[in-house]
């Protein structure tokens, strides 16, 4: 199978300044075509470092990437680190040398002599046509391809599709990966990756990795086989192990939020939804009605962040909250069918805690939530302590309420 490792060049990767968006952006579209990245490198401006990121990103694979340095500074050296590492000298390319000119002219500009350095390339290299001043570089040695592209994002994704994607496609034929996701919530990473055992083994085929957001655990399967229509069967039958191995925490597949898949299931049995939230401060409305058509199902939404807000829009008895506090399971409860009543709705979700950092107790730490759920059937209350900061604490109670209203949806 042919692989790829990405090199991203350039100091303000490196002190964080910029985002390497590019090795993102590669990474999907190199896989997407059935050659995998197996390792990435981010080195600064300087020739030896580059030229030694070049071999190790060769050691590991078939097909070598790199961004940035390429642009007509002396703290662009790409082209230089390339032509060492290829053993070869850099040669003035007259052709280059008359549309970098061009361009300049057709601008009305005077091209700085600086500029020139963008016209060569390593001795028999090929030049890659580029948008802007900066052509790109394609080199082979040993059966293997070098790609030098620039680092400004628009730049290279179209030089990559125009120019690269081509070559890839040629080098690689004969092998395919068909990636699918598998998205659960309500479980750890650890629980999940006790629960799938041997099915998680590395040097596996399908590959099962897993990654973490915000709670949410995707598990990514990577099928490779001699052609797509092969890995994707081996893909969708690894996907059916997943979920009946994993059963209620399984929510969905491929991209969709909590939000959608609650979305479609409320509108799908005819259903309606409110929400009463306190410390999530409207976020989980928001999840909701991220959703296109969520007005179908969704009818009402009430920030009660204050004692009063809740007493008078909801209905919250006031020695309710003297005697048991706003951070309550009472409370909580209290809200729901508030919300449920005021809206005339089949459910309605009521959220209080304390999102942190301050207003925590040794009674009542920071990131104690109680989220309940109230429809005809009762009400279903859940207490939770999220650790972290206020983001993610906010962010996981409007989640585990959607996920609580999806499990009661499934019933």
């Amino acid at each position: 199978m042919k692989k790829a490792s990405i090199v991203s060049v350039g100091n303000e990767i490196l002190s964080g300044q910029t985002v390497d968006t590019n090795a993102a952006h590669l990474s999907a579209e190199l896989l997407s075509i059935g050659v995998p990245v197996v390792s990435s490198f981010s080195v600064g401006d300087e020739i030896e470092k580059i030229a030694r990121a070049f071999g190790l990103a060769s050691a590991d694979a078939d097909v070598v990437i790199a961004t940035g340095g390429l642009g007509p500074t002396d703290d662009d050296l790409t082209r230089q680190a390339l032509a060492k590492f290829l053993g070869v000298e850099l040669e003035l390319q007259n052709e280059l040398l008359e549309k970098i000119e061009k361009f300049f002219a057709g601008r009305n500009l005077q091209m700085a002599q600086k500029n020139k350095i963008q016209a060569y390339i390593p001795a028999g290299a090929k030049a890659l046509p580029s948008i802007g001043t900066a052509p790109g570089i394609m080199a082979e040695s040993e059966g293997k391809l070098f790609f030098a592209l620039p680092g400004v994002p628009a730049e290279m994704k179209r030089m990559f599709e125009e120019s690269v994607l081509p070559e890839l496609r040629q080098y690689a034929s004969g092998q395919a990966v068909v990636v699918k996701k598998v998205r659960c919530f309500g479980a750890g990473e650890s629980t999940i990756a006790q629960r799938l055992g041997t099915i998680m083994q590395r040097g596996r085929n399908p590959l099962i990795n897993c990654t973490v957001e915000f709670g949410v655990i995707i598990l990514h399967i990577v099928a490779t086989a001699e052609n797509k229509d092969k890995a994707e069967q081996m893909a969708l039958k690894d996907e059916k192990l997943l979920r009946n191995t994993l059963e209620k925490l399984v929510y969905g597949s491929g991209e969709q939020s909590l939000g959608e898949v609650v979305g479609e299931k409320l509108a799908k049995q005819g259903k309606t939804v409110a929400v009463a939230e306190s410390c999530t401060g409207g976020l989980l409305a928001k999840l909701i009605t991220d959703i296109p058509g969520a007005s179908e199902y969704f009818t009402h939404g009430w920030v009660t962040y204050s004692n009063r807000a809740k007493t008078g829009e909801l209905g919250v008895a006031a020695d309710l909250i003297e005697e048991y506090g706003a951070v309550s399971e009472q409370v909580a409860e209290a809200m729901a069918r508030g919300a449920r009543k005021e809206a005339g709705t089949d459910f309605a979700i009521g959220i209080t805690g304390i999102a942190g950092p301050d207003g925590g107790s040794e009674q009542k730490p920071t990131g104690l939530v109680y989220i309940s759920v109230d429809c005809n059937e009762g009400c279903q209350t859940k207490r939770c302590l999220f650790s972290h900061n206020r983001r993610f604490v906010r962010l996981r109670s409007a989640q585990t309420a959607l996920n609580m209203l999806r499990l009661k949806l499934n019933i």
